[in-house]
């Protein structure tokens, strides 16, 4: 067999096979570079609470800082990788869990956070909606019921969330080699027809302009677990010319100025050129262990830095030099982001996936699973639930829950819970 050293078409691992690859520390630094592209862009590129034209108080950082919001293309392309990896072998209730307990908890302490900072400094930002603006954001449904976001940044989320969405119809079925390809071409099918098809619903979870960079993350994890092919290497292609069509529009999206494409162009193909490097192992032999920590701060930075940050920036441009109080002011989010990695993130995730996964075996519990149907070439002298298998298939389902299916089932109880050899960051604003 042609994958008989990688593994099986259906997600299986063959007796034999290698141990599993070691931890992905580049994915951790790719995740903070992506962030600290995003928190440039807010800092350097827009108004905020510099009063003015960024153009003429950084014309130098300016040209580079206003293409900063190519790094949310590059968060949904590492959150397609990392989504497919950690959820192989785990059940839909494992998938939820693991969701819910790494995105929520601090969400919820950084809604609240911005919402005091702009109530009580609403020069430069205010809540729409009000309070009750603010409970619905605690939901992260609030982009769905047309409200607005506390903080601009969170409209990120709910993509990720339809993302999650979607992919857990895959997960419900056991994910498999062949199922996420199939996925990944039922996707792109269903949003090339959305932007012809003037269907609002369709548009809204089809995603065309994010929806490539989903698949390719997707298809890169393939190879990573598997080898290179030309269906996989034809399936990014087709989601790196798709993502370069929808440059124009997205240069457009982000800036009142007249500015050139070509350099967020630059960046998607270079993000994606990195990312199959990652995907051949090119980088496995990093293993710089700060990076972990690096990538823990993602989430929480993207969470708290936006109108917090516009919101200092208006306090103090008038006392700090204006490189100085950029540069402190990055310095300060990244320490506010280790402190609500510390104090709410780990702690809190871990108490509400205990809480969960106790929630999650009542249901099992009270809901039976349905009995097989003999199998028509099962021994009558067999002895009750002894499986037909023979012993080769039984080796392999053997191997299929050994070491490999545990770290990806553990993947997200937190990155300090598992053996540092063993973990892989999550890929997503949130670090999902």
């Amino acid at each position: 067999m042609r994958f008989a050293s990688r593994g099986d078409l259906d997600g299986g691992l063959v007796a034999g096979q290698k141990p599993a690859a070691p931890r992905l520390y580049v994915l951790d630094g790719l995740r903070i570079v992506a962030a600290l592209m995003v928190v440039f862009f807010h800092y350097v590129a827009l108004r905020g609470g510099w009063g003015q034209d960024p153009e003429h108080i950084f014309p130098n950082l300016w040209k580079f800082a206003q293409y900063g919001w190519t790094g949310v293309e590059i968060f949904f392309l590492i959150s397609g990788f990392v989504i497919c990896m950690s959820t192989w072998g785990r059940s839909l209730g494992d998938f939820f869990i693991s969701r819910v307990s790494r995105v929520y908890p601090a969400y919820w302490v950084a809604i609240l956070l911005t919402a005091s900072v702009v109530t009580l400094w609403p020069q430069v930002r205010q809540i729409n909606g009000g309070f009750d603006g603010v409970l619905t954001n605690l939901t992260m449904l609030q982009s769905g019921l047309g409200v607005w976001d506390v903080d601009g940044v969170y409209w990120t989320l709910f993509i990720e969330l339809k993302f999650y969405v979607m992919f857990a119809v895959v997960v419900a079925t056991g994910v498999t080699y062949r199922k996420c390809v199939l996925f990944c071409v039922l996707w792109t099918v269903v949003a090339l027809a959305s932007v012809q098809a003037n269907i609002k619903i369709l548009d809204q979870w089809a995603m065309p302009l994010y929806q490539p960079y989903f698949v390719a993350g997707i298809a890169f994890y393939l190879m990573y677990r598997y080898r290179p092919n030309a269906l996989l290497w034809g399936i990014t292609a087709m989601s790196l010319l798709l993502a370069e069509h929808h440059i124009t529009r997205r240069v457009a999206d982000n800036t009142t100025h007249n500015i050139p494409a070509w350099p967020a162009r630059v960046i998607v193909f270079a993000a994606f050129v990195l990312m199959a490097l990652i995907a051949c192992g090119k980088f496995n032999r990093i293993q710089w262990r700060w990076l972990s920590t690096a990538g823990a701060l993602t989430y929480p930075l993207y969470l708290l830095h936006q109108y917090i940050g516009m919101t200092v920036i208006y306090g103090l441009r008038d006392r700090v030099p204006r490189h100085v109080l950029v540069i402190g002011l990055v310095l300060v989010m990244l320490g506010a982001a280790w402190l609500l990695h510390k104090l709410v993130e780990r702690p809190l995730g871990t108490k509400l996936r205990k809480v969960l996964r106790s929630s999650m075996e009542e249901v099992r519990q009270h809901s039976p699973r349905r009995a097989a149907p003999a199998s028509p070439g099962a021994s009558q002298g067999a002895p009750q639930g002894a499986s037909p298998v023979p012993g080769q298939h039984a080796g392999r389902e053997e191997v299929r829950e050994g070491a490999v299916a545990q770290r990806l089932r553990a993947y997200e109880t937190g990155t300090y819970e598992q053996p540092a050899g063993d973990r892989v960051a999550v890929g997503r604003p949130d670090g999902a």
